[in-house]
């Protein structure tokens, strides 16, 4: 049997006293070799027991006869692994950097060491399919806009342009932003003249807010889609994400206006009867007990409102009905409160900072080219024609189109991560992405 240096074949360890390579007469029958013929090398280019093969007290055969008068074998030394470290034998039986024992080259170091942990989990699309930390829902609503630039920036470029030019139109040719504002920094105007200049300039806003709220909702609900398309890694093209939100466009509307009038009756019920004490018995303690109703109420809206953030994406993902997308965000939210408030505030605090830069330029220029400049718009005594309305609307959009992909997809990505954690959503997501072994470890559910 032919041994290569380095492993010698069970049962063919020498016997004891008898150098290794050498033969016995009884060995190899046939005439003896004369004393004077010079033996041959076994040394030289053949198998180099003596100097490749560990000594015989360290390690002897698994297997195979002994020779006669040998006791049993002494145990081998203690290592990691089966087989432990030997000298000529590193690793054990399997070589280099093998199990300790049997093993390939390059395995871990023996059975029960180290295991390394689960494998990564799988990432198709901008998020990795497993619970995401906050600076992964932040990527990943970043990552969407720049991986699908053209259908994002397009989506909110036309919705803040339509958005923009409606309230510029409004602005300039029905509301009458100066009149109320001369009036409101009076210091001689009626009790009557600053009720209707308050009365006008909370229409103003409350109009641009509605005309802002319903470009919103539709920048929503098509970056909804855009970005669950994302998490799976499969562009989306504008028409797409028109045909796919366009049926739940009419109710999130509706979920928008009933979110809106749940916190205006909030805040109604908190301030009437401070209003009904100011008016019936003493006008200081009814304005005490307005100020606090109006905090109280405050307060119960923001929880409400952080409950129910996750309706939107639940109304266009799931195609739920009105009412069961608010339930299903109170589902989801429920023990996460804090969390979800945080991100969410995170979010609104990013996307107003980079909104400022763009905008603010924009405002100052507008103010200059008008004729009281920008003192007049800092003091608040300047008038806003329509080169004011025009430049700063520039601003605006510019401001929206960058910010719009922001809100919508935290939201989105917040929602798919609640639904990780709480529904395992992540299987169903490696499985629609398609990617191989869905189920195993990395994909933990509702971890």
């Amino acid at each position: 049997m032919n041994d290569t240096p380095g492993w010698a074949s069970p049962g063919s360890a020498p016997s004891e006293g008898q150098q290794p390579g050498a033969s016995t007469p009884a060995d190899h029958p046939g005439p003896a070799e004369p004393a004077d013929q010079p033996r041959p090398d076994t040394t030289g280019s053949g198998p180099k027991w003596s100097t490749e093969q560990p000594p015989p007290a360290q390690w002897s055969a698994p297997t195979g006869p002994r020779g006669p008068g040998q006791g049993p074998p002494p145990p081998p030394p203690p290592g990691p692994g089966w087989g432990g470290n030997h000298p000529g034998t590193p690793g054990g039986y399997g070589g280099p950097g093998g199990h300790g024992g049997y093993g390939p080259p390059g395995g871990h170091p023996g059975w029960g060491g180290n295991w390394g942990g689960p494998p990564p989990a799988a990432k198709p699309g901008v998020i990795p399919l497993r619970p995401l930390g906050v600076g992964e829902i932040l990527d990943g609503a970043v990552s969407t806009m720049r991986a699908y630039w053209r259908t994002v920036l397009s989506i909110s470029l036309t919705v803040a342009v339509v958005t923009e030019i409606v309230a510029v139109l409004v602005q300039g040719l029905f509301l009458d932003d100066s009149t109320s504002a001369d009036t409101l920094n009076s210091s001689s105007a009626s009790l009557d003249e600053l009720s209707r200049a308050m009365g006008d300039a909370l229409l103003g806003s409350g109009v641009i807010f509605v005309i802002s709220m319903i470009g919103t909702v539709i920048a929503t609900a098509l970056l909804t889609t855009v970005t669950s398309r994302a998490v799976l890694g499969k562009p989306v093209t504008i028409g797409e994400a028109w045909r796919d939100a366009r049926p739940q466009i009419p109710k999130l509307f509706g979920l928008i206006f009933l979110l809106m009038l749940t916190a205006v009756a909030i805040v109604a019920v908190g301030t009437v009867p401070g209003i009904v004490v100011a008016v019936s018995a003493s006008e200081d303690a009814g304005t005490g007990l307005i100020v606090l109703g109006a905090l109280g109420a405050c307060v119960v809206v923001l929880w409400l409102m952080i409950r129910f953030s996750l309706a939107s994406p639940a109304l266009m993902l799931e195609k739920q009905s009105i009412v069961k997308s608010i339930s299903r965000s109170a589902k989801l939210v429920s023990g996460s409160w804090w969390r979800v408030f945080g991100i969410q505030l995170l979010a609104s605090i990013i996307a107003g900072v980079v909104s400022s830069i763009v905008v603010l330029p924009f405002t100052f220029v507008a103010g200059a080219l008008t004729g009281d400049g920008i003192s007049g718009l800092l003091d608040g005594t300047g008038t806003f024609g329509w080169t004011f309305l025009v430049v700063s609307g520039i601003g605006s959009v510019i401001g929206s189109m960058i910010t719009f992909p922001i809100t919508a997809g935290v939201t989105v990505l917040l929602y798919i991560d609640q639904r990780i954690r709480r529904e395992a959503l992540d299987l169903d997501l490696a499985r629609a992405a398609g990617v191989q072994g869905s189920g195993a470890p990395g994909a933990t559910p509702g971890s």
